[in-house]
Formats: structure tokens, sequence, C-alpha cells
């Protein structure tokens, strides 16, 4: 009896979030005029060229997705072992759940659910290694894009700019340097005797060697290039008068100052466009352009997904490990 209480529970929990996520999806989308001005710039494009560049951009959406479900199976070797199929499934249920949930955190339900009951808590401990990884990479290039930035725009005293630097090449190193040390986190927290009894969790860090390390971040690099080459080929298609090198900082700046801002993934799309517009009124004036092509690819690479993997919200087990096809 206990056991069909569980099975009608986990249909409800299924259906609850499924039609909640589609409920806020379409809520937003609705009352998006960002997306309606994106649909006004299209008119004067030619239909086979707006089919190229959107299909273009719709199959690097996939490319990201799918290279993040190579590194979520890379990071689980460690943990579980699961057919690339099942990483596939668990990435974009993860992506359902993020939608309406802050900074993402339902990202990281969405796919242990995945795993077997004993190795969930390990799994978000070995999630939260390769979303530093992309953070690395998101400060990284974020900081240089800034330095050039403040450099061109702001005007300081040299030696204050001699002084960004060096912050910026110190606050690089210490992310690269974390990264790859990761196994330090593991020591710290053995170091306290408030968390040594959770220690079977969080073991897995010291696991992760230097070029098991070298191997997710490449994850992150080729991820961290997709997405940005997805807003490199809208920006220069819809306002061509920027330079390619200016779209490129500014794609940067964006990731990096977006990335320090709690928000909901959602809700997202507002952050965004804002902090698209005020970066990129430096270089030009086509401002409902810029505020557009942020929105179509929130859409594109959040709402798709997120659309998506309602389909794998169906397959997940609460209350037990996963059936091995």
């Amino acid at each position: 009896m206990l056991a069909k209480h569980k099975v009608l529970f986990s249909y409800f929990l299924k259906f609850a979030i499924v039609i909640f996520a589609f409920w806020f999806i379409y809520d937003k989308l609705s009352n998006n005029n960002n997306l309606k001005d994106f649909k006004h710039i299209l008119e004067g494009i030619p239909a086979t060229q707006i089919t190229v560049v959107l299909t273009v951009v719709v199959v690097l959406m996939l490319v990201n997705w799918g290279l993040e479900c190579l590194k979520w199976k890379r990071l689980l070797r460690q943990i579980e072992r699961i057919s690339l199929w099942q990483a596939v499934a668990s990435v974009f249920c993860g992506l359902t759940w993020a939608v309406f949930t802050p900074n993402r955190i339902g990202e990281y339900g969405g796919r242990v659910f995945f795993l077997s009951s004993k190795r969930r808590i390990i799994g978000i401990v070995a999630m939260a290694v390769g979303n530093i990884g992309q953070m690395v990479l998101t400060n990284i290039f974020g900081a240089i894009a800034l330095c050039i930035f403040i450099y061109r725009f702001v005007g300081l005293d040299y030696r204050l700019n001699y002084a960004l630097i060096i912050l910026s090449v110190m606050f690089c190193l210490f992310f690269i340097i974390f990264f790859f040390n990761i196994r330090w986190l593991n020591g710290l927290l053995l170091s306290m005797r408030f968390t040594r009894k959770y220690k079977k969790f969080y073991s897995i860090l010291g696991r992760y060697q230097k070029n098991e390390l070298l191997k997710i971040l490449l994850f992150c690099l080729a991820r961290y290039v997709v997405f940005s080459t997805q807003y490199f080929i809208m920006f220069y298609w819809l306002i061509p008068d920027i330079h390619y090198l200016d779209i490129l900082m500014m794609v940067c700046i964006l990731f990096f100052v977006q990335s320090t801002l709690p928000s909901l993934d959602l809700f997202d799309i507002g952050v965004r466009s804002v902090t698209a517009s005020y970066f990129f009124s430096f270089v030009t004036h086509q401002d409902v352009a810029v505020i557009a092509c942020t929105a179509s690819i929130w859409l594109i690479n959040i709402i798709i997904p997120a659309i998506l993997g309602s389909y794998f919200v169906f397959k997940l087990n609460f209350f037990g490990s996963l059936q091995r096809r």
C-alpha cells in the first residue's frame, strides 16, 4: 500500500512540476515585448535568411547542451556510470526545473534524481564542480573584457589602469589555481569538526585529479565558445555596424555581469536585457535590436530546452534508483 502511495505521489509531483513550468513559460512569453520587437525587426528580412540564421543558432543550442551532457557524464565517472541518453535526460529535465527556481537551483534536483538514491547528494557536489569550471572561464574572459572596456570607454588614470590590470590578473589566477586544486576544499571541510560527519558526500572532491579537471574545463571552454558564437551571430546579423571585436568584448562582459546577479532563470531575460542595453550603448544606438537579440537567445537557449525537458520529467524516479536500459 505504501508503494502505491509513493507511485501516486510521484506522478503528482511530476505533473505539478510540468504544469508549473509551462504556466511560468506561457505567462512570460505572452507578455514579453522584447520578443515582439524581435519579430518586428525580422519583418524586413528575407525569409530564407531568417531560416538559415535561426537554424544555425538552434543547432548551436543543441551542441551547447550536448556538450553539457557529455560534461555531466564525465563528472559522474567518479560516482556512477550512466549512459549518454541518461545524461541527456537528466540535463534537459534539470532545465525544466531551473526555469522557476532562484539561480537555477532546481537544475540540481532535476539532474540528480536520475542517479541512484544513495548517490544523489554526491551528484550535487559533482555538478557543482562542473559549474565552478564554467564560472572560472566566465570570470576570466569577463575580467579581460572589462579591463579593455574600462580602458576604452571610462578613461581612468594610467596608474589606476595598471592597478586594475594587476587585480584582474590576480583575480584570474585565483580562480585557475582554486579550480585545479579543488581537492583543497575537501581538506578544508575535513579540518572543520562540524562538517566531518558529512565527508562521505564531499570526499569526491579529492578524487578529481588535475588531468580530469582539465578535461572538464575543456568541455566548459567548448560550451563558452558555442554560446558566445550564438550571440555573435545574432548581433552581427541584426546590427552589422558593430565591429566584431566589440561584439566579442560586450558578450564576455554580459556573461560576466549576469553570473554575479541573483535571478530566476525565467525572469533572467529582464537582467540580460538591462545589462546588454547598458553596455552595448557604448558601441551602438540600436537599443531595440540589442534587447531583441538578447531576448531571442534567451528563448532559444533556455525556454526551448526547458519545454523539451518536460518529457524527461516523467522519467524521474523520486523514491528509488533509475532502471537501467
